[in-house]
């Protein structure tokens, strides 16, 4: 019973680690509004949580050795629970994306220590069952995160989105230091290669800037964009040439030798990139321009877990029975024909229209996260299993955060193009609002509403725009799976994150 119920407590905290990624989506409007930025700018909120915790991957097994898993598990949900407290009391935007880098930094080794404590405190029999009932708090995270962040928003605050943390954290951390410390390993001093670290930090963190602020910043007319571009690809090329001939890279990339490697991680990176900004876009359209509450957005894009939680067992089953590129490439095949059916949205399309599709997503989840995984460390030496996760997991998260970036970003700037057009092809808009004025319409009435027409029009366009890209995106990720070799073994488990 005492093995079962700490099980639940590292599950419990891997929840809330998962859960404060799709809990922030839904909120970003309120987030926005609040703290007085635009919509686009609020996605920061969510980008610069994903690349610090995208950052501390490659040291969970450095900080593991160094300091022994379970402190740096205690460490992590003792930090996660102040900066929550910090993020929810934020003033500023600029002290809210701050306080949500810290968490990230202190979110990142959550993930992969709660899994390999699980596997340290099961006996070998029972750890299939074990890592199903982890995984299943990652699945159920993106059914749980967007209903209840849209709720909280509406009812009582975005501020509570991260306050809710707050319980959890704490008492996670108490008891799970009282039931683990005597699994406590011994430790070692490791060296920490500060240098690849460094410069790890420098060219994503510039990067991202880069494309976060690319926009306002009206991209390559500004000298603060052309300097980041810079010190981003000097930065990638130094930190590519450092990490290849150091004696303990802080990201193996010799890893990349391996065929089935190289080409999992791409697969991921594209899919995983162009899922996760198609999640982080629905809920800001239906919010923005749809006229849905943050609770109807939730539940609207909750429907793709459904079929998610409903698929992983049985798409597990047949990972080791099926070739998985077939397994992958059928699954991101069916993401692309989704994402064309939702490129055809209309203004006037009802919950229903909007949550089927999301529904059929859920269907597709598995089929590409769980065999992607086999290929990709299945390809690798047993001994670089961690490493092969660490890097892999690293790409995904970035890829999410760039893309997202990217994708809000050619939202904005397609809406402003598709208005444009719109503008110059509308017919005699002269008698369109003379038409209103004589029902009653003041003349800067009926100029608002055909005003609001067409931008709610441009933005439909764009937004069809964006989730047709993404098809494609899909297609090509689907086809390059077929690269790779079959896997000749079963994947390790060092894949946790």
């Amino acid at each position: 019973m005492a093995l079962l119920v700490t099980g639940l407590l590292l599950g419990l905290a891997n929840f809330m680690v998962v859960l404060d990624i799709t809990i922030a989506n839904v909120a970003v409007p309120h987030i926005a509004g609040g703290l007085a930025v635009s919509p686009s700018q609020g996605t920061w909120v969510i980008t610069s949580y994903a690349v610090a915790e995208a950052i501390t991957v490659p040291l969970s097994g450095w900080l593991a050795q160094r300091f022994g898993a379970v402190k740096v598990f205690v460490f992590g949900l003792v930090g996660f629970g102040v900066f929550s407290i910090l993020c929810g009391l934020a003033p500023t935007f600029g002290i809210l994306v701050f306080a949500r880098v810290l968490q990230g930094l202190c979110g990142g080794p959550i993930m992969p220590m709660s899994q390999t404590l699980l596997l340290q405190i099961f006996p070998k029999e029972k750890a299939p069952q074990a890592l199903g009932l982890w995984s299943m708090t990652t699945v159920v995270g993106p059914i749980a995160g967007p209903i209840l962040g849209g709720t909280i928003s509406d009812s009582i605050g975005w501020h509570w989105i991260f306050f809710i943390n707050i319980p959890v954290a704490f008492g996670v951390a108490f008891l799970a230091y009282r039931a683990l410390i005597k699994h406590q390993g011994a430790t070692r001093r490791v060296p920490v290669d500060y240098v690849g670290l460094g410069l790890l930090i420098l060219w994503v963190g510039s990067l991202q800037i880069m494309l976060d602020k690319g926009k306002e910043l009206d991209w390559f007319a500004s000298s603060t964009i052309i300097v980041l571009a810079i010190v981003a690809a000097v930065g990638f090329a130094a930190f590519l040439i450092w990490e290849l001939t150091a004696q303990n890279p802080i990201v193996n990339l010799r890893v990349f030798r391996h065929r089935g490697f190289s080409i999992g991680v791409t697969t991921l990176s594209l899919t995983f990139g162009a899922f996760f900004a198609s999640v982080v876009l629905l809920p800001l359209w239906l919010q923005t321009n749809m006229g849905y509450t943050a609770t109807s957005a939730g539940y609207a894009a909750a429907f793709q877990g459904v079929l998610a939680v409903v698929m992983s067992p049985i798409v597990a089953s047949q990972v080791a029975r099926r070739d998985p590129r077939a397994l992958v490439s059928f699954g991101v095949f069916w993401m692309a024909g989704v994402a064309i059916w939702r490129g055809h949205f209309a203004t006037n399309a009802d919950f229903m229209t909007i949550a089927l599709p999301q529904l059929a997503l859920g269907f597709a989840m598995p089929f590409f996260f769980i065999p992607t995984q086999t290929i990709a460390l299945g390809a690798v030496d047993e001994e670089e299993t961690a490493a092969a996760a660490g890097v892999a997991n690293f790409l995904r998260v970035v890829a999410g955060a760039f893309a997202t970036s990217i994708m809000t970003t050619a939202w904005e700037n397609g809406a402003s193009a598709k208005r444009a057009d719109l503008v110059g092809a509308l017919n005699q808009p002269q008698a369109a609002l003379d038409g209103m004025t004589g029902q009653g319409f003041s003349p800067s009435q009926a100029l608002g509403q055909l005003e609001g027409l067409v931008q709610t029009q441009a933005v439909m366009l764009s937004t069809n725009q964006m989730f047709l890209a993404t098809a494609g995106v899909f297609a090509i990720a689907a086809t390059t799976i077929w690269l790779a070799p079959r896997p000749k073994r079963a994947a390790g488990s060092g894949g946790g994150h």
